[in-house]
């Protein structure tokens, strides 16, 4: 039977996707109670956008963070980048007092920052944490 399990950021992840509904609701505001004598250069409104949608694909980046621990391997997705790692590659796993995330210790010595897990979710990060754990032994 497959031991498959999955962890995204909890309260982070409420966070930027609140945080990017408001920007979205808040920039529509204020470009409709606009006076009619402040316009915009098709430039200004150009910069303007492309700031929105950086600033909204960062926040997503976070969203959509994740930890997949499988039978054969984690699977690590911090933003956009993904890493797949097998159990037989993994020393062990870290998180200190006071880090915002765990660290994964692989091959000669590498490290993976786990963002998906966030101290700040406290019980909930002490969990996965030692579910990792357990899958190493």
């Amino acid at each position: 039977m497959s031991d498959l399990r999955t962890f995204r950021p909890g309260s982070s992840r409420i966070v930027a996707y609140g945080v990017a509904v408001i920007m979205i609701v808040l920039t529509t505001v204020i470009g409709v109670a606009l006076p009619s004598y402040v316009t915009f250069s098709p430039l200004e409104l150009a910069t303007l956008a492309a700031m929105l949608v950086a600033v909204l694909a960062l926040l997503h980046g976070v969203g959509r963070s994740y930890v997949r621990a499988g039978d054969d391997s984690i699977e690590v997705l911090n933003g956009y980048r993904r890493h797949s790692v097998p159990w037989s590659e993994i020393a062990g796993f870290s998180m200190k007092d006071g880090a915002p995330w765990p660290t994964m210790v692989h091959g000669d010595d590498e490290r993976l920052i786990l963002f998906a897990i966030q101290s700040s979710d406290g019980r909930y990060a002490d969990e996965a944490m030692a579910y990792l754990r357990d899958r190493l032994t």
